[in-house]
């Protein structure tokens, strides 16, 4: 499947900035049944310092803010070539060993609610059990209803189980929480989603890949209960959202931001 994304965020500063780094990880990852065609990435209100490949093997683009500016558009577009591969990945690669991906995090930790979610699931929890992943999944999905405002980028995979509602990010917190829990390495992964119903989407999407013994890593898209398809572009992965957040940064100064964000995706 040929996907054409468009990507634009906009920051708005209600005083002129005088410096602020941001880093970027908007470039998907290019592999087989995977292609990046083309991709460009623009800068408004600000330069590109340096580019780099991090641990995760994400492409990282170092960005600074030009000195006074009140406004920052950052505008990315690009051509996928995809294929369905059941949400099957393969085998592992990059710079981190697999080991690392059993780490949990502050946002993954899992909590009495988690063990609890865990507990409620039947079969033999084995390192190629796929089922036991999938009947995960669906359990998440019905403990915490897909809704947007109730949580935010640092709400907690326990703290979303607790609140009963969330957004992909949430599930995806409590799915590798809960598989590493149990001994699968298991990572975040933020990327774009061609919906059926809509070209125009207000953010970008996440999902969950666990490792699974004679397979390699599987792709798991907790909010819409389904392995990720030709539909996916993959973008970052890591251990949590911080690891992959599609522009992070820092700014000096007191200056209060609105920020814009617009997203295409079509076939």
């Amino acid at each position: 499947m040929r996907l054409k994304v468009i990507h634009t965020t906009q920051y708005h500063y209600d005083k002129p900035v005088g410096y602020a780094l941001q880093q970027l990880r908007l470039t998907p990852k290019s592999r087989r049944h995977h292609e990046v065609i083309k991709w460009d990435l623009k800068v408004e209100g600000g330069k590109k310092e340096t580019s780099f490949d991090d641990h995760n093997n994400n492409h990282v683009d170092v960005v600074s803010v030009v000195p006074g500016s009140t406004e920052v558009t950052i505008h990315c577009e690009g051509e996928m070539e995809t294929e369905d591969t059941h949400g099957v990945i393969g085998s592992h690669g990059g710079f981190a060993p697999l080991w690392h991906f059993r780490r949990q995090t502050a946002m993954s930790k899992p909590g009495a609610r988690m063990r609890s979610l865990m507990k409620g699931l039947s079969g033999d929890v084995q390192p190629d059990n796929l089922d036991w992943l999938h009947a995960l999944s669906s359990a998440i999905l019905t403990s915490v209803e897909y809704e947007i405002g109730m949580t935010h980028a640092e709400t907690t995979a326990e703290q979303a189980l607790e609140h009963g509602y969330g957004v992909c990010q949430d599930h995806a917190h409590i799915f590798v929480g809960a598989a590493r829990h149990l001994g699968f390495p298991a990572r975040y992964v933020s990327g774009y989603l061609m919906m059926n119903d809509r070209v125009d989407q207000d953010a970008t999407h996440a999902w969950a890949e666990a490792h699974v013994d004679g397979i390699g890593w599987v792709g798991f898209d907790i909010s819409n209960g389904i392995s990720p398809d030709a539909r996916y572009v993959r973008v970052a992965t890591g251990l949590d959202y911080s690891e992959c957040a599609p522009v992070r940064g820092l700014r000096v100064g007191d200056s209060a931001e609105r920020m814009v964000v617009s997203v295409q995706v079509q076939q």
